[in-house]
């Protein structure tokens, strides 16, 4: 596994990031894993190299980091891994129990570290941007965190690319802790981050790690919907909200992807993964698994070096989409 550092800063991590949505206990989703099914993808993720694990408190609200932060501990040393977690999205019904106010935040923290079992995470993420907070408000509270020792370096997630150099302004303006990552969605059906937010993160060193790298398996050649083959695929709606593999322009992306894993005798996963690994301005894509040939195609992907007339043939079916994923 070769290491790379998470933007300027001097922290290595894993060329692929285990995503933890996945784990945790299925009363919050029917496809979620329980604590005893999830332990043997961290520990093969651990065995493979992989140091770099992302979770959130909404996760099974919070039975996600209890799960993931306990294999953590279990399998290996603090020091050798990368743990991320996110804060913003609600964790109850009262007013303060979501979005990004000194309240929440400080609160969300300290609840954060208790379920995961350590004093402090690598990598604190806002999972979107508050409208209703300032970003004054909400920078400071994340640059106390660090102060704390609760986090290392804190991370943003999608938003428009003014929102995210707002908040970076406002950081540096005031001699706070900026963010050192950002984490949108980029796949071969949605690349509309890299029209400013990916220009903007290489510009300014910040690391990217994209979530759903293979369209919720869109890019996997998995049906979506009733007919789907798996209980995610049956009933995640955000598939459907966010039109992936809906626009005819799609259907031609995913069969380019089809031809390209065809002529190398490989899965359309690890060729859809690989497109978004190699991308230059990518450090890790965040990868899910809830079957083993999930994580051996993503760790199979990294061995996967697109060619230039592969990557036209996957690039060039795109058309613009409406922004989506940062609601």
């Amino acid at each position: 596994m070769q290491y790379k550092r998470l933007g300027t800063t001097g922290m290595k991590v894993s060329p692929l990031c285990l995503g933890t949505m996945t784990y945790g206990t299925p009363e919050w989703r029917e496809w979620v894993l329980d604590e005893n099914a999830s332990r043997p993808f961290i520990k093969k993720a651990l065995d493979a190299g992989i140091n770099f694990f992302d979770t959130a408190d909404m996760y099974s609200l919070g039975e996600s980091e209890r799960v993931v932060g306990k294999a953590l501990l279990d399998y290996a040393d603090r020091e050798d891994f990368v743990l991320a977690s996110k804060v913003y999205n609600p964790m109850g019904d009262g007013p303060n129990n979501r979005g990004l106010s000194r309240k929440h935040i400080m609160h969300a923290i300290d609840a954060s570290l208790t379920r995961l079992g350590t004093d402090h995470v690598d990598l604190y993420q806002i999972h979107r941007f508050d409208y209703d907070t300032p970003v004054e408000e909400f920078m400071e509270a994340l640059h106390d965190v660090v102060k704390a020792g609760k986090a290392r370096y804190i991370g943003a997630s999608s938003m428009y690319a003014w929102q995210f150099a707002k908040c970076q302004e406002v950081a540096e303006r005031n001699g706070w802790t900026k963010f050192v990552t950002m984490q949108p969605m980029v796949n071969l059906v949605y690349r509309e981050e890299e029209r400013e937010m990916l220009p903007l993160c290489a510009d300014q060193g910040v690391g990217v790690i994209p979530w759903s790298p293979l369209a919720r398996g869109v890019l996997a050649g998995k049906k979506q919907g009733a007919d789907g083959e798996s209980k995610r695929s049956q009933t995640d709606n955000n598939t459907e909200k966010w039109q992936l593999g809906a626009a005819e322009s799609d259907e031609k992306v995913i069969a380019a992807v089809r031809e390209v894993a065809e002529a190398r005798g490989v899965s359309m996963a690890q060729v859809a993964l690989a497109w978004v690994a190699g991308h230059p301005h990518v450090t890790a894509p965040i990868v899910g698994a809830s079957k083993t040939r999930h994580l051996d195609d993503a760790i199979a992907a990294l061995d996967i070096e697109l060619s230039a007339d592969e990557r036209e043939k996957l690039e060039a079916p795109y058309v613009p989409h409406r922004i989506a994923g940062h609601e």
